[in-house]
């Protein structure tokens, strides 16, 4: 996009939030129908869902945009917070800089799942070690495989973004990572079946593998609210 287009269109979307808030209330409106929307959204992410339970506890998380694909992974040692609050954006950056009405999908692993059929070596590894750590290690490999653009820099106290080194990170993700190559196979392949999944033709928002789910944001734009 050229910049004069850039500029153009960020007119435009300053100029439609400046109608949707132009009183107080519509104001008041606007901010019920965001966070009814990040309520259902944050539901279908961490609730029951198809025979499948409640997410909680560790988990790998990534986000997609329809044209963009992948823009955004990250870890968490407690999904029913973290997720719950992915789309919200209370306490997680990334909704403040990408809204979740315009979320393509989100796809969500479940890496304990898959420990049990990697590699002895690999559960060894994973055991003499925090969990949170191996979290830190698959993050790192799906952000290195994919290389979602929002994990790609990191902002500084100049206010300038600066791109990741993370071929040669030394961190404790990164150095961990070299120990669970087999974990890796599987969750790469459990991942790869939920971002390509197509979108049900019913409108249904969530669907569901062993090892995790994958959410589509846009059916519950179309369905009923269980708020109203």
């Amino acid at each position: 996009m050229e910049e004069q287009e850039q500029d153009e269109a960020y007119e435009q979307w300053r100029a439609a939030l400046g109608v949707l808030l132009s009183d107080a209330g519509r104001l008041a409106a606007w901010q019920e129908r965001r966070y009814r929307f990040a309520w259902e959204l944050g539901a279908a992410l961490t609730g029951a869902s198809g025979g499948a339970p409640a997410l909680n506890g560790p988990a790998l998380y990534g986000v997609f945009l329809p044209s963009t694909g992948l823009c955004y992974v990250g870890q968490t040692q407690e999904a029913e917070r973290r997720l719950n609050d992915l789309p919200v954006g209370e306490s997680h950056p990334f909704a403040t800089t990408v809204p979740p009405e315009l979320w393509e999908r989100v796809v969500v692993v479940r890496w304990p799942a898959l420990l049990g059929s990697a590699p002895a070596s690999d559960q060894e590894a994973a055991a003499n070690s925090e969990a949170v750590v191996t979290g830190l290690a698959l993050e790192y490999l799906l952000q290195l495989h994919f290389a979602p653009p929002l994990n790609s820099r990191r902002r500084h106290r100049d206010g300038a973004w600066r791109p990741r080194n993370l071929t040669g990170s030394k961190s404790r993700g990164a150095l961990a990572a070299l120990d669970l190559p087999g974990l890796w196979t599987l969750v790469r392949a459990a991942w790869l079946e939920l971002a390509e999944c197509p979108a049900p033709a019913d409108g249904t928002s969530v669907v569901t593998s062993s090892a995790g789910r994958v959410v589509f944001p846009s059916a519950i734009h179309q369905g009923p609210s269980p708020l109203a």
